[in-house]
């Protein structure tokens, strides 16, 4: 199958006009041609953060959705915004009350569930396990996890006020009081609560080094998460941690940097140009060169504007801007058969029109979204540059 006439988006240049030949799910040539591009080919984009899912499941507090129901509508939005690779986000949180949301047993029920229905899914899902660092009960079930191939990567954060994301208290209350549900005395009380219950370093310290030994020997990537000091930053480089999520400040997100990690933030924080809880902005990253990944976070939707956002300022122009949706999680993770527009690699692709919707996404050659509007051809392209 041919795709003619089109873009291409390799990982270090722009073929402002050129073929692609598929075969058996690989790209099996590329070719430049003359004449004029009518759309623009990328890479499948590698989201390795979403946190769709648990919405998904639980749209209203309390109101329980199917896994078939959540995960078949997440997998259609994430192949209309170009993901052919997703990482779902799904959390063990110590305050969460056994059984609702975020509770271990409840998030290895989702677990086991989505890696259950892969099979049939347009997107290649995986699994992203949210670890509070805290929550010293649930490593064990992490493990149990680990042992049976259901988690693919691994993030450790600790989410106890006044540190992290949640460094700015009065922020914080501000945000819990939104909508009137809580007033401002109440989640002030409720937040020194958090803070007087958190649990000492120590015990921190010697979870983190279980979970990344753990890790270590299921071959499973681990990520930090918010970092917000050069100390914390180093921690997690020393624990092996390769990637930084969502870094809170600048000077974490250069230790990060220092240490090789690779940097990853949100494409709606990068899209909007700010973070929505005030911190490190992912624009300001990008131009300090210390960007190197862009998530979905909570809004897949996000991932190409937030491209086009920053493609203006990157070194490398949209070569360099969709790098970060693609080839640098997929090194990050290993994933060595996607992740760029090269003979022999899969046929993850995604194709956008002139007027910059995207019109086809294409999983190992065959499509997975499309419109309708867009003609593949069995006929080479004969045309030469």
């Amino acid at each position: 199958m041919w795709l003619c006439d089109v873009s291409i988006v390799l990982a270090d240049r722009v073929i402002a006009c050129g073929a692609l030949r598929l075969e058996e799910g690989r790209i099996a040539e590329i070719r430049e041609t003359s004449g004029s591009a009518t759309h623009t080919v990328y890479p499948g984009f590698v989201d390795m953060h979403g946190d769709m899912i648990e919405l998904e499941l639980e749209p209203r507090p309390g109101v329980d959705f199917p896994m078939e129901v959540a995960v078949t509508h997440l997998d259609a939005r994430l192949a209309a915004a170009g993901v052919t690779t997703a990482y779902a986000g799904v959390s063990f949180s110590r305050n969460a009350k056994d059984g609702d949301r975020r509770s271990y047993t409840h998030t290895s029920q989702i677990i086991r569930a989505l890696k259950a229905h892969q099979n049939g899914l347009r997107v290649d899902h995986r699994v992203h396990a949210r670890f509070d660092i805290t929550f010293t009960a649930a490593i064990e079930t992490l493990e149990g996890l680990l042992n049976s191939g259901s988690v693919d990567l691994v993030s450790v954060m600790d989410h106890t006020p006044g540190q992290g994301q949640y460094r700015d208290l009065e922020r914080l209350i501000a945000y819990r009081t939104r909508g009137g549900k809580v007033s401002a005395e109440e989640a002030r009380s409720q937040i020194q609560h958090s803070i007087d219950s958190a649990v000492s370093t120590e015990e921190i310290h010697a979870n983190l080094l279980t979970v990344s030994r753990l890790c270590k020997a299921h071959g499973i990537a681990v990520a930090s998460h918010d970092d917000d000091t050069v100390e914390k930053a180093n921690l997690m480089a020393d624990i092996g941690a390769v990637i930084s999520e969502f870094p809170v400040t600048m000077d974490a997100a250069k230790v990060a940097a220092e240490r090789g990690m690779m940097t990853a933030m949100g494409a709606p924080n990068a899209m909007r140009g700010q973070s929505y809880s005030g911190n490190l902005s992912a624009r300001d990253a990008h131009a300090a060169g210390l960007l190197q990944i862009l998530a979905a976070d909570y809004h897949p939707a996000a991932i190409l504007p937030a491209i086009k956002c920053l493609a203006d300022t990157d070194p490398d122009g949209l070569a360099g801007a969709v790098r970060l949706a693609s080839a640098n999680p997929a090194q990050a993770l290993g994933l060595t058969d996607r992740g760029e527009i090269a003979v022999g690699k899969r046929a993850d692709l995604v194709l956008e029109n002139a007027r910059g919707k995207i019109v086809t996404t294409l999983r190992e050659g065959e499509a997975i979204f499309s419109d309708g509007s867009m003609e593949f051809t069995r006929k080479e392209c004969v045309s030469a540059a």
